[in-house]
């Protein structure tokens, strides 16, 4: 079960990772993106660290899993906020946070598994 959690945590670490250094560049594809759901484009780089935050967590859940679990589980929350702000938005592009939401939430029950 480790390397199933270890390949979960590793790979949404790095998207996470990806999706901030977006973010705190503001790349004119996430800038859109924020546009489209009403959120303040000088705010970003508090989702920024808040993914920075998540893929750390994640990293270092391997090592110790309650760690993994509660990174997982505050990056399932973050997702589920993106989800519901397209949805409030009535923008229907949400499968990229619904994908990484669902695989957030395959890393919180692989981490304890793999202890």
């Amino acid at each position: 079960m480790f390397i199933a959690a270890a390949i979960v945590s590793i790979l949404l670490a790095l998207m996470l990772t990806f999706s901030a250094f977006g973010k705190l560049t503001k790349n004119p594809m996430q800038v859109a993106s924020m546009t489209a759901v009403n959120f303040p484009v000088d705010k970003m780089w508090l989702l920024a660290i808040a993914e920075l935050a998540g893929a750390a967590g994640l990293v270092v859940g391997l090592f110790w899993w309650p760690i993994g679990v509660a990174a997982a589980v505050g990056v399932v929350a973050y997702f589920l906020g993106a989800v519901v702000m397209h949805l409030r938005a009535n923008d229907k592009n949400i499968a990229p946070a619904g994908v990484l939401m669902l695989a957030a939430a395959a890393a919180a029950v692989l981490a304890p598994l793999a202890a």
